[in-house]
């Protein structure tokens, strides 16, 4: 497989492709986000991993422009701003996950493999949850509720899919944490209430009979009233 990394830190770069070369990945490297940007539309990669930090484009514009060119390749940023404000940038311009600096390769392996091996998963047939008039086209990418569309970011699309794969059943901010961002992430964050308000904008807002909610003390849960 044939990883892109975009870092203009020669060591850390260096440390980095390193590791993954005898992990047996290929590797390609960039130093800026403008020559990234050229190298992820021309060759195809199975995950790209950017600085956020880096001269040209930086890590939050680069996957921003990427997706808006249709460009669907995991993209894990890698950096040193640790707030909750920062990560849902990250996650609001497209990026599956968050890795803070400093951390052990053994940790970036990890989430590499994670996110690898689902690139490499293709369902081959249309697949649509329904609960309560919400239904979810998992082949399109699409959501409605009572035939009304809704639009959602990848990631509020991804809480929504756990949330309805798990319907009526109550869900903790660390099992969704863990379920939708992926393995060691930071639960002391705010990011999945922060997530969980963005859904019910665009799920509940609108409608009399509300489908999520929170149960003080143990998590949230999609039911009907």
């Amino acid at each position: 497989m044939k990883i892109l990394v975009v870092e203009d830190e020669p060591k850390t770069l260096q440390a980095i492709q390193q590791g993954l070369e005898e992990s047996q990945f290929e590797v390609d490297i960039a130093y800026d986000g403008l020559i990234a940007k050229r190298l992820a539309l021309k060759n195809t990669y199975a995950l790209i991993i950017s600085d956020v930090v880096i001269p040209g484009l930086n890590g939050f514009e680069l996957v921003r422009e990427l997706r808006q060119q249709g460009l669907t390749t995991p993209v894990l940023l890698l950096t040193a701003l640790g707030e909750t404000e920062d990560k849902i940038s990250g996650f609001d311009a497209g990026a599956d996950q968050y890795l803070t600096k400093p951390f052990q390769f053994a940790e970036l392996l990890a989430r590499v493999r994670s996110l690898t091996k689902r690139s490499s998963m293709v369902s081959m047939t249309a697949q649509t949850l329904r609960y309560a008039g919400l239904e979810m086209n998992l082949d399109a990418k699409a959501v409605s509720r009572d035939g009304q569309p809704i639009d959602l970011t990848a990631r509020e699309f991804a809480l929504l899919e756990y949330l309805m794969r798990n319907q009526g059943r109550v869900l903790s901010k660390p099992d969704i944490a863990e379920h939708v961002w992926d393995l060691n992430f930071d639960t002391g964050t705010n990011v999945v209430e922060v997530y969980i308000n963005y859904l019910r904008k665009k799920v509940d807002k609108d409608f009399s009979k509300k489908l999520i909610h929170t149960q003080f003390g143990m998590g949230y849960v999609l039911k009907e009233d």
